[in-house]
């Protein structure tokens, strides 16, 4: 019986995460090789996941034509701000290594099927895509660059809100930010945004809805306040679609819901339209 005693080898384990993505809406098993081919789009259900800045540069740009500007920019803060957790400084540089970006916005120049733009990236992993004094001034110079250059100006957000970690200063940027793209739109440059998922609070409520056209992925949470703070507020249940870009656009604050993978061609079609 010298089979039975020779002891069995370990069998070879591959980690499930290095051969299948599963997907976070339907649970579905995606092979890694197909979820990146569809742009992290679920091929059953069509949930979007969530890009880094730096990956949505590189699906929408093309190659080689990403010029980074602003990147001296970083955070302020005013208020020394820390609670049981730590120090706002401390979180800032956590995230910073968490999402590769030390602000929450990735702004530079680029060309979009031959046509030049000037483009800002939000990035959901650096504090929630919050909208910082940072943040606010990356923007503002980008429209001013913008401006120089007689280019279009292109935002893609993708934010929690405004970052209370700096107070009041965080909710100057949406004055500043939407006085920035009024005078892009003063000097005949197109300004065209993009939501992803999400686009909320004090994004929302500034320059994601002021765009020439405003432009959602399909499912993208869009809104201000949250779901239970809006129930508990008028004591009703709301529609189960609530906030997402489809109900959004039904309710006239967007134009259009394009896929992903159609994203970068819509947004060539509808600069070479405006003469760019």
């Amino acid at each position: 019986m010298s089979w039975y005693e020779n002891p069995v080898k370990e069998p070879l384990r591959v980690p499930t995460a290095a051969i299948w993505t599963v997907c976070p809406k339907c649970n579905s098993y995606i092979a890694n090789e197909e979820w990146a081919a569809s742009c992290k789009v679920c091929p059953n259900c069509n949930y979007h996941a969530r890009l880094g800045c730096r990956e949505r540069v590189k699906l929408l740009t093309d190659k080689g034509s990403f010029r980074e500007i602003n990147a001296d920019v970083g955070i302020n803060d005013p208020l020394k701000f820390k609670d049981a957790s730590g120090t706002y400084a401390n979180k800032a540089k956590a995230a910073a290594v968490k999402a590769g970006i030390d602000e929450s916005v990735l702004t530079g120049t680029c060309k979009i099927e031959g046509s030049p733009v000037v483009l800002c990236v939000m990035d959901f992993k650096f504090m929630g895509g919050s909208l910082g004094s940072g943040t606010g001034e990356r923007i503002l110079l980008a429209a001013e660059r913008a401006l120089k250059l007689k280019r279009p100006l292109i935002i893609v957000s993708a934010s929690g809100g405004a970052r209370m970690h700096e107070g009041i200063v965080s909710l100057m940027q949406m004055a500043k930010t939407c006085a920035a793209i009024a005078k892009v739109k003063e000097a005949g440059l197109p300004y065209y945004s993009v939501l992803t998922d999400p686009t909320t609070g004090g994004v929302s409520a500034s320059y994601a809805m002021v765009g020439d056209l405003n432009i959602a992925e399909p499912k993208a949470l869009i809104g201000f306040a949250g779901r239970r703070v809006i129930e508990q507020t008028i004591k009703q249940k709301l529609p189960d679609d609530f906030q997402t870009a489809e109900y959004t656009m039904a309710h006239g604050f967007i134009d259009h819901i394009i896929p992903r993978k159609d994203m970068k061609a819509f947004l060539a079609k509808i600069l070479q339209y405006a003469g760019f």
